[in-house]
């Protein structure tokens, strides 16, 4: 019997003036356990004319995790944050109460021909620590624990497994992990997983039960520990899951609560310019009115 209860196809969506392709939510899975969002950008070449510009805007209730595969973006938030992440490291961001932040090409890239490619994901917060105050950290990508196992390179992105713990704080029992192959191997890892699981195919192809699973496809594990599979030559999949929360979480926009309540109050803020600003940005992303009325 297949241990695969869901295959979740990536969906086109528009950021502004960026394409990406949504991953999560799904209607049939709103969430892979604390794990409510996940955007995959590109592969795109953008011209010299062409820059990624995301103005300020807001998020509460959750921790972003920025993790580039090829290009840069340089992230500001109202906290003061300013810094460029590159390929492998990773942007760590916790909302908490509320934060704004601004997402853009390096100005040093903004003439020039470039490529941008990576993963942008959102990972809800416990319920207690949905009000705290916002918070970033940047991991360059030489202190993310990496090593061979099994004749495949893997990357504990986030979270624990395999006896290794991340340096990225996050704020539940989690794990996000990069698999790479160079040729084809049989993996059995379920004693290492936890809690709901799901595999993402960036690249390659994987095998699980006879079956055959390609590029953006999410399949999403009846049960973590039976997580076996054969791994394609020159296959990247990521690995990612942990405990669900007790109670729903809701999203609005770019806001996640497990009060609906706290969504509306949120909306309010934004559309009333209560939120902190970015220093030295004054253009905004407006709340999308037509869209969610």
């Amino acid at each position: 019997m297949s241990n695969i209860s869901l295959i979740i196809e990536e969906r086109a969506a528009d950021i502004g003036n960026f394409m990406v392709g949504r991953l999560l939510p799904f209607r049939q899975k709103r969430a892979v356990g604390p794990f409510v969002f996940i955007d995959h950008m590109g592969p795109a070449q953008l011209k010299d004319y062409e820059n990624l510009d995301v103005p300020p805007h807001p998020h509460i209730g959750l921790s972003t995790l920025t993790y580039l595969f090829e290009g840069a973006i340089m992230h500001r938030d109202s906290i003061g944050s300013e810094l460029e992440i590159q390929p492998g490291a990773v942007n760590w961001m916790t909302a908490g109460k509320g934060v704004v932040h601004s997402e853009r090409t390096p100005s040093y890239l903004r003439q020039s021909g470039k490529r941008l490619h990576g993963l942008q994901i959102w990972v809800a917060l416990p319920k207690k620590l949905e009000e705290i105050e916002p918070s970033f950290t940047h991991i360059e990508a030489n202190d993310i624990p990496h090593w061979q196992q099994n004749g495949v390179s893997i990357k504990l992105i986030a979270g624990e497994a395999f006896g290794r713990k991340s340096p990225v704080p996050v704020h539940s029992a989690l794990y996000f992990i990069e698999i790479k192959s160079t040729s084809a191997q049989k993996l059995s890892i379920g004693n290492d997983l936890f809690g709901e699981s799901a595999l993402y195919i960036l690249q390659g192809s994987i095998n699980s039960d006879e079956n055959t699973y390609h590029p953006k496809q999410i399949l999403i594990a009846k049960d973590s520990k039976l997580c076996e599979f054969e791994i394609g030559e020159n296959t990247t999949v990521y690995i990612f899951g942990g405990e669900p929360f007790p109670e729903e979480r809701f999203i609005d926009w770019n806001f996640v609560s497990s009060s609906k309540e706290r969504l509306q109050q949120a909306k309010d803020d934004w559309i009333n310019q209560k939120f902190p600003k970015v220093p030295d940005e004054t253009d905004f992303v407006p709340y999308p009115q037509l869209k969610n009325n």
